[in-house]
């Protein structure tokens, strides 16, 4: 079942953290889309206000500028909300090496005061974005749930700290907590600009603009890419997860393996260039190959990915060349 024909109350709202980002503005656009209401919380930190202004005009739209480290904002923007669906957070792994200060704050007191807000205010469900980076240096494939290893930065740290709280307050406040771990999410919005921006929109804005991509390693690391609507569709299905869901994390990937360097070729391919990439060291804190076991995911939230790698990087592709 397609995330669309989901069913809610008609009067339902929904609060998206990090809303002005990537994966928070197709949420919110996907909201507005099936008729319910949004509003959306952003400090625009790494959010952009353009991500979100064709909304603007929406009655059902509300957009909140703040930010998570402050409890009393994240108070007045859980009142009367039904769903949360936290997505704030500051991504990153080489970038949270830097900063693992702004990292524990951000990404961890910010999501608890998140959950202490939703507590409160009676949330429904809160659904919150975790990532594949907790499986650290495990080395089995496909990556399960249950099955960590150490961690390997500490943005991957805020994201177990983050599993962890959530399960408490679970466990101790009765609060549904659904944990989402994204494997290399990908699509429209996606930020091609930065020295921390990811693979797909940068390698395919350098190459529109005529430079070379630079490879981290080998080109040999492969990577569970997730197209944007598969994670749309998790959320979605998340709030309306069985109590037995509740405290737990799921793998939300595609179930499939991308190795870089064909990636690459492929983007040239579709670009019509025949450009050879360089290749730089790899990068402090990376893990070398991801795949997700997505059937928990399956079995308790009924997650179904529509979208497969091929379908969702052609409509990636499409999207930025009329957008760069």
């Amino acid at each position: 079942m397609n995330y669309k024909s989901l069913k809610f109350p008609e009067d339902t709202l929904f609060l998206v953290t990090g809303g002005a980002g990537f994966i928070g503005s197709n949420l919110c656009e996907a909201i507005l889309d099936m008729g319910y209401r949004v509003r959306c919380l952003d400090d625009l930190s790494t959010g952009k206000i353009s991500n979100v202004e064709p909304f603007s005009d929406n009655g059902r739209y509300q957009f909140i500028k703040g930010d998570i480290k402050d409890l009393d904002t994240c108070m007045k923007a859980c009142e009367g909300v039904d769903y949360v669906l936290n997505q704030a957070a500051w991504g990153s792994v080489p970038r949270s090496i830097e900063m693992p200060l702004f990292y524990c704050a951000n990404n961890i007191q910010g999501a608890v005061n998140m959950l202490e807000a939703a507590r409160q205010n009676g949330v429904k469900t809160f659904v919150y974005a975790s990532s594949s980076s907790v499986y650290g240096d495990e080395p089995n494939l496909p990556k399960t749930e249950g099955r960590e290893g150490n961690l390997l930065s500490p943005y991957a740290l805020t994201k177990r700290a983050d599993e962890e709280w959530a399960k408490q307050y679970a466990i101790h406040y009765g609060l549904k907590t659904i944990g989402l771990r994204y494997f290399n999410v990908f699509g429209r919005r996606q930020d091609p600009y930065g020295a921390y921006a990811a693979v797909i929109p940068k390698f395919i804005k350098q190459l529109i603009s005529g430079e070379t991509p630079v490879i981290n390693g080998d080109g040999k690391q492969s990577r569970d890419f997730t197209y944007i609507e598969n994670v749309i569709e998790a959320n979605l299905k998340a709030c309306l997860a069985p109590d037995e869901a509740s405290g737990e994390a799921f793998n939300i990937a595609c179930g499939g393996r991308e190795y870089l360097i064909d990636i690459y070729y492929m983007l040239t391919g579709a670009l019509g260039l025949s450009v050879e990439p360089v290749f730089g060291p790899e990068r402090k804190g990376d893990i070398k190959h991801s795949n997700a076991d997505i059937g928990k995911a399956r079995r308790l939230l009924g997650y179904d990915p529509e979208w497969d790698f091929e379908r969702g990087i052609n409509a990636a592709i499409d999207w930025y060349k009329e957008n760069l």
